[in-house]
């Protein structure tokens, strides 16, 4: 059962986004990618207040590099559109679980490492090149009952 809603073009959406965001940390950072942008859609708190769809979310300004870059405008694929369906569905995973935001400090041939907090939250975990940050229950204390 989906947790936001979702049509096929939102499905193609996210799919594109998951692949262009963390193609190269494989099926779990790409689903990690997913848990934050559905995050954003049911938490209703900090920057992502009135967010409420796919479109929305990934269409707010400065929010994703990705939209920058040609990957993100290529056709989605079967194979991000099985992932996107399955963070639309619920599914999440730490260090995302309840993760808001994420960061890739470096390069893949220099990573660094992650800050201590990232738009003042505190760093929560890393998995590959991405960092990822949650909001503390005096920011965003729906973060942790949307499911």
């Amino acid at each position: 059962m989906a947790v936001v809603k979702a049509r096929k073009n939102d499905i193609d959406m996210l799919a594109r986004l998951l692949r262009a965001e963390a193609v190269g940390e494989g099926e779990m950072g790409m689903l990690l990618v997913g848990n934050v942008g559905i995050n954003r859609i049911r938490a209703n708190c900090s920057d992502f207040k009135g967010i409420r769809t796919i479109p929305q979310m990934i269409n707010q300004p400065h929010a994703f590099e990705a939209l920058q870059h040609g990957m993100y405008y290529q056709r989605a694929r079967e194979k991000e559109r099985r992932l996107a369906q399955r963070v639309v569905n619920g599914e999440r995973f730490w260090p995302a679980k309840y993760a808001l935001w994420y960061f890739r400090p470096g390069t893949a041939a220099a990573p660094q490492p992650c800050p201590p907090t990232w738009y003042n939250q505190p760093h929560v975990g890393r998995y590959k090149l991405h960092c990822f940050y949650q909001p503390t229950g005096e920011e965003c204390e729906n973060v942790y009952n949307i499911y």
